[in-house]
């Protein structure tokens, strides 16, 4: 049995078209209602709309990426119950509309951060890249984020201190705007004083704290989902260590089985991102896999080369840290386990060739992510074809 192969579609107003993603051989698309407020429902006229208009395009629609989780309920502040009860109700209409797996995160403020975008790669192409130097910059100088400093050493502070006064103004510009990019399908750019006004409603919630509300939420959350058929997925931390002060609490082995633990049910489990838990050293991918393999839902394949210095950039989907052949033979042997086809999509790919000249979302260009797809079937299909699994 093969994977469900899809692509993230974000929408009508994608530059990458659901033809584009039909010719790249994928049957389904992932995608969310990004038009709708964070913490509001998800009508049943609205998800039946979007759902024909994949329909009608000759794909399916089975993933929903991302049904997001609000501050309010992350920091269990405000309308959190309110909204914790109108996912309920979101809930209910993706599995009455026949939806199967709903992937969200629970990062707070920021979904993921990268320090450039468009970094260049030797043959032309371009890639999304995460410079820890340049974090430091962004957060002691650019944002100035209040106390900073004191979570670095002297020789951190310093470091960044020499490449900020290094930078030129279109430099500090550049790095600016790559971290303060927009919520996934949204155009909008955060403002420093958004994200410093969010970050002090955070201040007192450490990790521990914020595992509390998670657990909270999904012990509200997955029996409605279980009820209704659906799958709960949650995707890793991006990069997956604190950042701006902020706890990370879905970034290692053990992150993801006090979560598997914390809320025992066929209907709560991960979205198995190889490039959010591959920018660690200390996640063993393969093994992670074998682990909790009854509990992946949802495949995110993509690759990163990281150095000690905490660095890391989108490698190729097959020449990165991972091992992604034996990722591959490891999802083979759980799909003929449990006996279905895991839903799958190639995560992120570089800028290349005509995409080059089209402004589209960092990361989700059609060129390089059918190039992804195109290496990560090929070994998919040999593996199969010679039962290496």
């Amino acid at each position: 049995m093969l994977m469900h192969q899809t692509m993230r579609w974000y929408g009508p107003q994608d530059p990458v078209s659901l033809s584009d993603i039909l010719q790249a051989g994928c049957a389904g698309v992932v995608t969310a209602l990004h038009q709708i407020p964070v913490g509001e429902v998800w009508t049943a006229s609205a998800i039946a709309e979007r759902k024909a208009i994949i329909e009608a395009a000759g794909l399916s629609w089975t993933v929903v990426e991302s049904l997001p989780v609000s501050d309010d309920i992350k920091r269990q502040s405000g309308d959190y119950k309110l909204h914790i009860e109108k996912y309920k109700e979101s809930l209910q209409n993706l599995g009455a509309a026949g939806l199967q797996v709903i992937t969200y995160n629970f990062m707070p403020v920021l979904d993921w951060l990268r320090t450039n975008v468009y970094y260049p790669l030797p043959d032309g192409s371009t890639m999304l890249y995460f410079n820890r130097l340049d974090y430091l910059v962004f957060d002691l100088y650019l944002l100035g984020r209040p106390g900073a400093e004191k979570e670095y050493t002297f020789d951190q502070v310093s470091a960044a201190r020499e490449r900020y006064e290094s930078m030129d103004e279109a430099a500090r510009r550049f790095l600016f705007s790559n971290m303060m990019l927009g919520l996934p399908g949204s155009d909008a750019s955060f403002t420093a004083e958004q994200v410093l006004t969010e970050l002090k409603k955070y201040g007192a919630i450490d990790a521990a704290k914020l595992k509390e509300h998670l657990y909270y939420f999904l012990r509200e959350v997955v029996p409605v989902a279980e009820a209704v058929g659906l799958k709960m997925a949650i995707h890793p931390d991006d990069p997956p260590y604190p950042v701006l002060g902020l706890p990370r609490i879905m970034s290692t082995e053990q992150d993801a089985a006090d979560l598997l633990e914390a809320v025992p049910s066929a209907a709560n489990g991960l979205c198995f991102c190889t490039g959010s838990f591959g920018a660690r050293a200390d996640n063993n991918l393969p093994v992670m896999l074998h682990r909790f393999g009854d509990s992946v839902h949802f495949l995110h394949l993509r690759n990163t080369r990281r150095d000690a210095e905490g660095n890391f950039y989108e490698a190729d989907h097959l020449d990165g840290d991972t091992d992604m052949v034996a990722i591959i033979k490891e999802v083979l042997a759980i799909q003929k386990r449990r006996g279905l086809s895991l839903p799958m999509r190639p995560d992120h790919g570089h800028q290349m060739l005509d995409d080059l000249k089209k402004k589209t979302y960092p990361g989700y260009s059609a060129i390089g992510r059918l190039k992804g797809l195109a290496e990560l079937r090929g070994v998919e299909y040999a593996l199969y074809r010679t039962k290496q699994f």
